[in-house]
C-alpha cells in the first residue's frame, strides 16, 4: 500500500517537486548573488575588452558597446535583485503582516480606521506613483526598496488580517487571554504558528513582486543610473541602435532578460507550492493513492 502524504491543518506538508525545483532555481541565485564579487572577472564599468565581442572564455557573455564585462555586469545584477528581494520583499510583508495583525486583533474601530486607510492606500495607482517618486528622488536601492513597500503592503495587510480574524474566536486562543495571557504571548504562541505559512507564501510574492519592479524600472531608466542591475542592462541593450543589426542582441540582451524570467519562475513555483499546501483544494485531479 502507498503511503499516503501526511496532512495537517493546512494540507500536504510536502514542498513537492515543483516547489523543490523552484528552490533550488532561487538558491542557485542566491549563491550567484553572494559569491559574485569572487567570482567576477572584472569591475562593472571596467572597459575589459573591444566593444561588442562575443561569448569567449575571457568573456563568457561577451561584451557590451564599450566593452565592459557583461558576466560581470550579470553577477552585479544578481546581488541587486538580492538587496531588493530582501529590503523591499521583506520589508513589505513586515509591514503589511503588522498593520493586518493589529486591525485583526484589536477590531472595533481600530479595525474600521485601518482598513480605510488599506483602501485607500490600494486605490492609488501603484506604477505611476512609483515613476513619479523614481524619478524625481533617483533613489538607491534603500529608497526603492522604500518605494517598493509604501506602494505594496495594503494587499499583505490585507491577507494577514483574513488569517488572523478567525482565530479571535478559537477556544484555546479565548482561554489563553481569560487566563491572563498577555498579546505578545498569545501571537507568539498561538497566533504565529498558525499563519506563519501564510507568511511564508506571503514573503515569497512580495520578493517576487519587488524584484519584478525594479527590473522594471531600472529598465525605464527611473532608478539611479550609476547601478548596474538586470533592468539597466536591459536599457543599455535598447539604447544601443544597431542591437538587432549584429549579433549582439543574443548575448547582451537575451541573458538579463531570461535571468529574470528564470528567477520569477523560479518564485512562482515555490510560491504555488506554498499555496497548495495553505488550500488542498488547489491540489486537482491527483490520484487516489499516488504521491505527488
Amino acid at each position: 500500500m502507498t503511503r499516503r502524504p501526511e496532512k495537517g491543518r493546512h494540507g500536504d506538508r510536502r514542498l513537492g517537486p515543483a516547489g523543490w525545483i523552484g528552490a533550488g532555481v532561487v538558491a542557485g541565485f542566491v549563491v550567484l548573488a553572494v559569491a559574485g564579487p569572487a567570482l567576477a572577472p572584472y569591475r562593472v564599468t571596467e572597459l575589459a575588452g573591444e566593444p561588442l565581442e562575443g561569448p569567449s572564455l575571457h568573456h563568457l557573455f561577451g561584451t557590451n558597446s564599450v566593452g565592459q564585462d557583461l558576466t560581470s555586469q550579470l553577477l552585479a545584477g544578481a546581488r541587486a535583485s538580492l538587496v531588493i528581494a530582501l529590503l523591499a520583499g521583506g520589508g513589505t510583508l513586515l509591514l503589511g503582516a503588522l498593520v493586518g495583525a493589529v486591525a485583526a486583533w484589536r477590531g472595533g474601530a481600530t479595525d474600521s480606521v485601518v482598513m480605510r486607510v488599506v483602501d485607500v492606500v490600494l486605490v492609488l495607482p501603484p506604477i505611476p506613483l512609483m515613476i513619479v517618486l523614481g524619478a524625481s528622488i533617483e533613489p538607491g536601492l534603500v529608497g526603492l526598496s522604500a518605494i517598493i513597500v509604501l506602494v505594496s503592503w495594503p494587499v499583505y495587510a490585507r491577507l494577514v488580517r483574513a488569517a488572523v480574524l478567525p482565530l479571535r474566536r478559537r477556544a484555546d486562543i479565548r482561554a489563553a487571554v481569560g487566563f491572563g495571557a498577555s498579546t505578545g504571548q498569545v501571537l507568539r504562541t498561538h497566533v504565529l504558528p498558525d499563519v506563519g505559512l501564510v507568511l511564508i507564501a506571503g514573503l515569497v510574492s512580495a520578493v517576487e513582486r519587488a524584484i519584478a519592479i525594479e527590473a522594471g524600472l531600472a529598465f525605464l531608466g527611473l532608478v539611479n543610473s550609476t547601478r548596474t542591475s538586470w533592468g539597466s542592462i536591459m536599457r543599455d541593450a535598447f539604447d544601443f541602435r544597431g542591437l538587432f543589426l549584429t549579433d549582439s542582441w543574443r548575448w547582451w540582451l537575451l541573458p538579463p532578460v531570461a535571468a529574470v524570467a528564470l528567477l520569477l519562475v523560479g518564485l512562482a513555483l515555490v510560491g504555488t507550492s506554498l499555496e497548495r499546501r495553505l488550500d488542498p483544494r488547489l491540489s486537482r485531479h491527483r490520484p487516489v493513492g499516488v504521491d505527488a
